[in-house]
């Protein structure tokens, strides 16, 4: 396999005591999400003090927050390993994705107030930016943060609540979509659908733009998945 580039990011952590476990977390999650440890790499401790700047007692606290949110998981006499999802795994979840993230665009296009939904057309054009000139942490962050606003507007705690428990395999999914070249383009312009509904204040509109959104990350997504799967099939064969 050709050798892949390691992404742009900084990933070292503030030194505020109150923050510093959360922030320690989230810099190793960013770093499997987009991509510099890849499915099946090992997770060398080390490397993770060097790279965040943090003690081994902080990342091992942040390597089994991350082992519970399903990202790695733990092989004895190896140590901590990034999660390969399966596509099977990812068809599941895109299909409880598009069901609740098209409620979340008709919620939203029906109730949200002014506020939030000034917020959510600042979050969209941060993501159109960020998709156009950002890094891939950068292009990630931004999307997260427009579904941040979508959940905030919809008002639906169960909804937003059963979405979090879903939420870092939701963000290596949306990673791994944007991975295909023409996505993020595609992406954008999907999204100003939703947007587009959102303004007319129409719900069935929102939530079909919305759906329609996660269906078609979801066949970038699974496509994506199995070809890595494949490549890591026939790489073992080869090594064994």
């Amino acid at each position: 396999m050709k050798a892949v580039a390691a992404p742009e990011g900084d990933f070292k952590v503030p030194r505020a005591a109150s923050v510093l476990r959360h922030s320690v977390t989230e810099s190793i999650r960013n770093a499997i999400l987009v991509g510099r440890f890849r499915p099946g790499e090992r997770l060398p401790e080390r490397e993770l003090c060097e790279m965040t700047g943090v003690s081994r007692t902080l990342v091992r606290e942040a390597l089994r927050q991350l082992e519970s949110e399903g990202l790695i998981h733990v092989i004895p006499h190896r140590g901590p390993v990034v999660d390969r999802l399966l596509p099977e795994q990812a068809e599941g979840i895109y299909q409880v994705r598009e069901e609740l993230e098209g409620l979340a665009c008709q919620l939203f296009a029906e109730h949200a107030s002014e506020a939030q939904r000034k917020a959510l057309q600042e979050a969209f054009q941060a993501l159109k930016r960020a998709m156009t000139h950002g890094t891939a942490l950068e292009r990630l962050t931004a999307k997260n943060f427009f579904y941040q606003q979508l959940l905030d507007g919809a008002g639906n705690e169960a909804l937003t609540t059963t979405l979090r428990l879903l939420n870092s395999r939701v963000m290596l999914l949306r990673s791994t979509s944007m991975q295909a070249p023409g996505r993020a383009r595609k992406s954008v312009a999907e999204l100003a659908d939703v947007m587009e509904a959102v303004a007319a204040r129409d719900g069935k509109a929102a939530r079909k733009a919305g759906s329609l959104h996660v269906r078609n990350a979801a066949k970038v997504a699974i496509e994506v998945l199995r070809q890595a799967n494949d490549a890591a099939l026939e790489e073992s064969s080869a090594a064994s």
